[in-house]
């Protein structure tokens, strides 16, 4: 499960003696390797009850997390997790509210939300690999190479803005306003000015600012997909189809619905 930036981890784990029986460790040591590779330490970690013990972590930063607990001394134990943590802008094309009612489940109904919104994440996802375009509005930071001409290709598009644009060694800052940019391709050049030369780090953000309808259902249909095969109702349209949902080529995470929507080429279609 991943959590929101900011979000507590309730991070746990528990000790046992030899014969099995919940046991206190002699000394309970928790550490947390963020994903800059920096460590969190709290030693010792004191039990919450007999051989249970409990550290709630505030998050700080996106990304993986490595959670190791040693104990040691009398009942020696130890334990490895890892947790992520979202960014603080979700890749989300369609809403949590949106998904819930797509799926039949009352808003009231809280205890799967999680569940529900890494089912978003992968959705999205995968419609913006169909599409080869960013849907879901976000900021990527990306270091790219000038050509010899001063031109530059970004690699997530449509591009909505520039943020900031530096050579990778930071001795050259171009001024955005001064750049010319072809929001569908990523192409940059300088208009004016100095051009840009070799590795080049680009602040941008990239994304649709209105998300058609087709994309918003394929999404949705995408999320049912997989809300559906995780609780045994795999195989057939709804309605009694015997039609499969998934096409032959394309795997199972993407049902036929999903990528007509999309308007992408099905194998054995012209």
């Amino acid at each position: 499960m991943a959590y929101d930036l900011g979000a507590v981890a309730r991070l746990t784990t528990t000790v046992t003696d030899a014969d099995g029986n919940p046991a206190n460790a002699g000394n309970m040591a928790l550490t947390i390797t963020l994903p800059d590779d920096t460590t969190v330490t709290v030693d010792p970690v004191t039990p919450a009850s007999t051989g249970t013990y409990v550290f709630a972590y505030t998050t700080a930063q996106p990304g993986r997390h490595i959670v190791r607990w040693l104990g040691t001394g009398a009942n020696p134990a130890a334990s490895t997790d890892v947790f992520d943590v979202r960014e603080a802008v979700p890749v989300a094309i369609v809403s949590l509210a949106d998904a819930k009612k797509q799926l039949n489940i009352d808003p009231s109904e809280t205890g799967d939300d999680d569940e529900i919104r890494g089912m978003i994440t992968g959705a999205s996802l995968a419609v913006e690999r169909e599409l080869g375009t960013v849907v879901a509005r976000r900021v990527f930071t990306e270091r790219r190479t000038a050509s010899r001409d001063g031109r530059l290709l970004l690699s997530h598009v449509p591009v909505l803005a520039l943020t900031s644009v530096q050579s990778a060694a930071g001795a050259t800052t171009w001024d955005t306003s001064d750049l010319a940019v072809d929001t569908a391709t990523g192409l940059i050049t300088a208009a004016t000015g100095a051009p840009l030369t070799g590795d080049v780090d680009v602040t941008h953000t990239a994304g649709l600012r209105i998300v058609p309808d087709d994309y918003q259902l394929a999404t949705l249909i995408i999320v049912q997909h997989l809300w559906d095969t995780q609780r045994g109702r795999y195989g057939a349209v709804p309605g009694g189809s015997q039609e499969p949902e998934y096409v032959t080529g394309r795997g199972f995470a993407i049902p036929r619905r999903a990528i007509e929507l999309l308007d992408t080429t099905l194998p054995g279609v012209a």
